[in-house]
Formats: structure tokens, C-alpha cells, sequence
């Protein structure tokens, strides 16, 4: 079984003609979704993983917040679209409305004076 995939707070489709139109068809809401504390002040929410591994989640930052050590993306690449607040990836801002291609063995320091929420897809898991 897969955690989220499976999971009893992910919604499924009903095939062709139904709800979602198509069999695999998945959706939740961020309320719906378990979180998970990764570090103090960060949480992640997971919404859907595939069968090939690759995922979806909310991630939450707190005002202040940090990674614990640097996050290197491996076996693919990261992408990440800022919702709210500010992000900082150790190197410079970004605010709301940015989207992030960070490539596969690329890393960087996740942080946030101000607080985020950012949608993060991991395409290769």
C-alpha cells in the first residue's frame, strides 16, 4: 500500500464517465492531508505520490525556521512553486508567485525569516 496514494484522505475518481473522468484520478485538500513535523517549524503535507515514486506535498515554514543541514535533490529534481510568504534558499529570496526548477544532485539550505508555504513536486521521486 501506498501512504498516500492509498491513503483514506486522498479522493479517487470513478473511471471514464464518472467523477474525474479517467481511473487514477486523485485529489485532497491540504486540510485533508496528514502532517508530518520534518524539523522545528517545518511541516510537510503530503498529497499524492505515484507509482513510479514521484510525489507531491505542501511544505509549511514557520517565521524563522531552517533546514537542519543542506537538502540535496537526488534521484531527480525538485521543483517548487512558493504560495506565500518568502522563501529563501540560502542563497537569495524568493517571494510568492516564484517557481523553482532545482535540478537533480543540485542542493541548497531551506529557510524563512518572514514564513512560507510552498507546493513542492518531486517528478522522479
Amino acid at each position: 500500500m501506498d501512504p498516500t496514494r492509498d491513503a483514506p484522505w486522498a479522493r479517487r475518481g470513478r473511471g471514464a464517465g464518472g467523477v474525474g473522468g479517467t481511473a487514477g484520478y486523485v485529489w485532497t485538500t491540504v486540510d485533508d492531508a496528514p502532517v508530518k513535523e520534518l524539523f522545528p517549524g517545518i511541516r510537510s503535507r503530503p498529497l499524492w505520490t505515484g507509482a513510479d515514486g514521484a510525489k507531491a506535498q505542501v511544505l509549511e515554514m514557520d517565521p524563522g525556521s531552517c533546514w537542519e543541514g543542506v537538502d540535496v535533490h537526488t534521484p531527480g529534481p525538485e521543483e517548487v512553486f512558493v504560495v506565500s510568504g518568502t522563501f529563501h534558499d540560502g542563497d537569495r529570496d524568493h517571494p510568492a508567485g516564484t517557481f523553482l526548477h532545482a535540478p537533480a544532485g543540485s542542493w541548497h539550505v531551506p529557510q524563512s525569516a518572514v514564513g512560507c508555504v510552498l507546493f513542492v513536486f518531486y517528478p522522479e521521486g
